[in-house]
């Protein structure tokens, strides 16, 4: 059986990329620079109105573990894509990247692979408008005894709570991991997910051995301020991490905490920034790094992101990482 250093879980969604100027969008009814879910028809409407198509596989927890390939850690991904034309893409791709994409295709007569149609305007706006599809049909037979329970580092991605069988998948996969020694953790997503599955989460919260969220969402968990909301958090989860959008990152374990310093640039484009942190901080963490030095790698991965379009690593992030002095 294989050993992963990382195994993700979480939405398949293939980016799709087109440009597209101002009058482009109002004539498609597109709200310019913002994400939009979609339904079927809209989708595939917005698919086929596109020019000069790119595409790329992403999905928040696939993008960190796109970092970490780079980084060289042995990853996985779980996720649930259609035997389509982009489903083969997305597993393919995922592949040729250096993470095993574990669930082969599914065909038949279910909904198509996850797709985010994203026009780009001239001025570099990003209108992202996303279906999601198969993805969010995820559930706990799409988990693996000898992935999930072969992984050093389990990763979730709190947006597939939204559905009863993603919540059984996680369940699923924290069981075989902690049953073979590993450490599980999640990324909280965003507030609004939060705000959903409030009750949820805490109780999942507790089960983990590390949480990465944003200020707003940790505020959002335990409906409070955010330092007494971290307090509550140290005492529910192993680990816990605070990003707070340029400044310092905060980092507690127990009675340890670390405050890691932020460098502030200016983003080209910020799409992908809590994936990368992510990325950096799981490599410090799967290295066994202090949480002061997972909690720069994982600053640095973002500031390599947020320098591009794109929301995956073109730089070398090891390279950055001794540059930094972290390696």
């Amino acid at each position: 059986m294989k050993t992963y250093q990382v195994v993700g879980i979480g939405n398949a969604i293939v980016d799709v990329f087109s440009s597209a100027d101002d009058s482009f969008l109002d004539l498609m009814g597109i709200q310019k620079g913002i994400m939009q879910l979609v339904e079927r028809e809209r989708g595939e409407m917005l698919y086929g109105a596109m020019t000069n198509r790119q595409q790329a596989p992403g999905g928040s927890v696939a993008n960190t573990l796109a970092g970490l390939g780079s980084l060289g850690l042995t990853t996985a991904f779980i996720g649930r894509v259609h035997d389509d034309a982009l489903g083969r893409f997305y597993a393919r791709t995922m592949a040729e990247e250096g993470t095993d994409f574990v669930n082969p295709p599914v065909a038949g007569g279910e909904l198509p692979t996850s797709r985010s149609m994203i026009f780009v305007s001239p001025d570099g706006e990003r209108s992202m408008n996303t279906y999601l599809g198969i993805s969010s049909e995820l559930g706990p037979d799409d988990v693996s005894d000898t992935v999930a329970g072969s992984a050093e580092i389990l990763f979730l991605e709190g947006y597939l709570y939204d559905k009863p069988k993603g919540k059984q998948a996680f369940e699923r996969a924290v069981d075989l991991c902690h049953a073979a020694g590993g450490k599980a953790g999640i990324a909280l997503s965003d507030p609004f997910c939060v705000d959903r599955h409030r009750g949820d989460f805490r109780r999942l919260v507790r089960s983990l051995d590390y949480v990465i969220g944003n200020e707003h969402e940790w505020c959002s968990l335990y409906q409070t301020d955010l330092s007494t909301a971290l307090e509550q958090a140290a005492d529910d989860a192993g680990l816990v991490v605070c990003t707070r959008s340029g400044h310092d990152v905060i980092v507690v374990r127990g009675d340890e905490q670390a405050v890691v310093p932020v460098r502030r640039v200016v983003p080209v484009d910020a799409t992908g920034a809590g994936d990368q942190f992510a990325a950096g901080f799981l490599y410090g963490l799967a290295t066994g790094q202090p949480l002061a030095t997972a909690g720069r790698m994982g600053c640095v991965a973002a500031a390599e992101v947020i320098s591009h379009f794109g929301a995956r690593p073109e730089a070398d992030l090891k390279a950055l990482f001794r540059k930094e002095g972290l390696i």
